[in-house]
């Protein structure tokens, strides 16, 4: 095949790819948002602060295009800037509660529409797919947008045990926790993997390169309140925003699932996690000292309204 015919197999899937995820409808998912409104949301709701430049390189949209837009959200009350406290000269932007109140229903419309043709696969036809798409993404690596470093997927037989494993290895040498955190991870894990309920509760693994970097789990506390537990991420993966990342998916799947409010126990010794808590919204609601894991420690109680 010579480049012309590569050419025109490229443009032959851009117009199936296309057709089949309904990129041409004049309006997404039946609302009145076109394609770049609901990427601008996407990105806000999950990457959020975010300033309008970043959002202009990760999107590549036109700067005058982009302000006009950002415009028409703040004027509907979709969206809130502040000023950076890490630089006084940026304005950084985060969707306020109406704005996630427009965009969580066609964040799960688009989820539906893509589950219900992935779903019409074999399991066969569905690894073939994400592959030739993880093949597409790095095809284009360092041309134009790069690819996330990292990917969140689901577990698989084997990641539990590595859970407890990295908890009870990293605390130990980290902060020289004894055995009993590690068998308080061990509890933690069997009874969300033995008890898991799909639609309410949810364990994340971020890899890396074929390593497993990371994990967060989304456990049902009651009806209305889920709990974020054990988040990790690992020394060689961190810098790269995914502990952020696994919260604001848990935050995000938390939503879907119509809790009212996430939940949260640490200690103030963890400065990294507490740093992402307080980034994705999380209010510090309750301290109290404690002896545990070998150590005196001062326990926090957080939590994020939703």
């Amino acid at each position: 095949m010579d480049l012309p015919e590569r050419i025109a197999a490229v443009r032959r899937f851009n117009r199936f790819y296309t057709r089949q995820i309904g990129v041409l409808n004049e309006r997404l998912l039946g609302s009145e948002l076109s394609l770049a409104q609901m990427r601008v949301l996407w990105e806000l709701a999950h990457h959020a602060p975010l300033t309008a430049s970043l959002l202009e390189d990760q999107l590549g949209l036109d700067a005058g295009y982009l302000s006009r837009l950002l415009r028409a959200f703040r004027e509907h009350g979709w969206v809130r800037a502040e000023r950076s406290e890490r630089d006084g000269r940026s304005r950084e932007l985060h969707l306020t509660m109406k704005g996630r109140k427009v965009f969580a229903p066609l964040d799960r419309r688009s989820e539906d529409e893509v589950r219900a043709w992935v779903a019409a696969l074999s399991a066969a036809r569905q690894q073939r797919l994400v592959a030739a798409m993880q093949s597409i993404e790095e095809a284009f690596k360092g041309a134009g947008e790069t690819a996330r470093p990292y990917v969140l997927r689901e577990p698989r037989p084997g990641d539990f045990g590595w859970i407890v494993h990295r908890h009870g290895v990293l605390y130990a040498q980290e902060y020289g926790w004894d055995t009993t955190f590690e068998a308080l991870v061990a509890e933690i894990v069997a009874r969300a993997a033995r008890a898991r309920a799909p639609e309410r509760e949810r364990c994340w693994i971020a890899e890396r390169e074929g390593e497993r970097a990371g994990c967060v789990f989304l456990v049902k506390r009651s009806a209305r309140i889920a709990q974020l537990r054990l988040l990790l991420v690992e020394p060689a993966a961190r810098g790269l925003g995914i502990g952020s990342r696994l919260v604001a998916e848990a935050v995000e799947f938390a939503r879907h699932a119509r809790y009212q409010r996430v939940m949260l126990w640490t200690n103030s010794i963890l400065h990294s996690a507490r740093h992402i808590y307080e980034r994705a919204g999380f209010k510090r609601v309750k301290e109290e000292k404690h002896r545990s894991f070998g150590h005196d420690l001062l326990g926090q109680n957080w939590e994020l309204k939703l």
